[in-house]
């Protein structure tokens, strides 16, 4: 299971950026909103892992009679 974690650094004039790791694709936005709706968004920057692609799940499923 890969790590995920959020680094955030308050500067000195009190701006606040973080980065998210460890995960992949879109499903960082929803942990961006958060963030996002805490301020203003001054400058939005997409890592590599953004453009990534999670891995898909299958799951399969039986029914014993």
């Amino acid at each position: 299971m890969n790590r995920e974690e959020i680094e955030i650094a308050i500067l000195p004039d009190g701006r606040v950026e973080y980065t998210i790791k460890g995960v992949k694709g879109a499903a960082c936005e929803s942990l961006s909103a958060v963030l996002e709706s805490l301020g203003r968004i001054e400058r939005e920057e997409r890592t590599g892992e953004y453009y990534e692609h999670e891995p898909d799940a299958h799951i399969q499923l039986s029914q014993d009679a």
